[in-house]
């Protein structure tokens, strides 16, 4: 993806805080880019446009709101789409808006612990997205101060919000959504070894627990099994290689530390709905940059 990604030029300048574009619309195509700015995407009437964040691909629903982490690759497309008049507003900020000093406050955890899951980019429920919709639409009406008041309770009311879901299975760096060093160190040590086989014995000693306590630990802290983490990392990095390099499936399900083809497919099938192939043709046709 990286080779049909553009490396966006917001027109932010180091003075200003953040933007809002807030426009109506009948034709929909942003192809896949990057940033360093945070970017939230409100879509309103756009049942049937196709989001790509990451290696996640979906039609949206109706309305859709979205936080997309500095540089996680993104973009949308008209798709399956016929509505004529689609309400989009992205609000683009800073990544260093809110400086570390500030996002230390016990006040502001619940924002800190959204911007760190936002590297997978973070797509929020239909409930909450209908509540701050108003907010959302007066931002392009007010001014002065009052901007920024609004924009941190926009923030505040997502990050407390139910059922919010992690969208992308890899993120644009290495830093880790949880604020946990043991998570830290279990991030790390998949990412370096995904490609062999991966013993609890092993990972457990990392962080000085039991295997049981591990299990317990991890499925806690990630919702997910260590065999459902690591199959996880294993799908993304395969998910971004069958866009990128022009290798065999099979070849790039070993490369993933899969040593099964029917497993490989198996897996990815049920974390990307589709088969590696179906995925591969499908991002086949993106391939306009900004």
């Amino acid at each position: 993806m990286t080779a049909q990604a553009h490396r966006e030029i917001t027109p932010l300048s180091p003075e200003d805080s953040f933007l809002v574009f807030d426009r109506i619309k009948d034709d929909f195509d942003f192809p896949i880019h990057f940033h360093p700015e945070y970017e939230v995407n409100f879509i309103l009437n756009g049942k049937g446009v196709r989001r790509i964040i990451g290696d996640s691909m979906e039609d949206i629903e109706n309305i859709e709101l979205v936080l997309v982490g500095p540089n996680l690759q993104h973009g949308w497309e008209l798709h399956n789409c016929s509505n004529k008049n689609i309400h989009e507003i992205t609000i683009q900020f800073h990544n260093d808006l809110f400086d570390e000093r500030l996002l230390s406050r016990r006040i502001m955890k619940p924002i800190k612990d959204m911007f760190d899951r936002s590297a997978h980019g973070i797509l929020f429920s239909e409930k909450i997205s209908q509540e701050v919709t108003p907010k959302i639409l007066r931002l392009s009406k007010i001014d002065s101060i009052d901007y920024f008041l609004e924009l941190i309770s926009i923030l505040q009311d997502l990050a407390i919000s139910r059922n919010q879901r992690l969208l992308s299975s890899y993120t644009s760096d290495n830093k880790n959504f949880e604020n946990s060093d043991k998570i830290k160190i279990i991030y790390e040590y998949v990412q370096e070894n995904y490609q062999n086989k991966i013993s609890l014995n092993k990972i457990s000693e990392l962080v000085n627990m039991s295997p049981v306590s591990f299990n317990r630990f991890i499925k806690k802290r990630t919702g997910k099994t260590l065999i459902e983490y690591v199959n996880d990392t294993r799908i993304g990095f395969a998910s971004r290689w069958l866009i990128e390099k022009d290798l065999s499936i099979a070849e790039i399900a070993f490369k993933c530390g899969f040593n099964n083809i029917a497993n490989f497919n198996r897996v990815f099938k049920k974390s990307k709905n589709c088969t590696p192939s179906q995925y591969r043709e499908e991002f086949s046709g993106i391939k306009r940059v900004l």
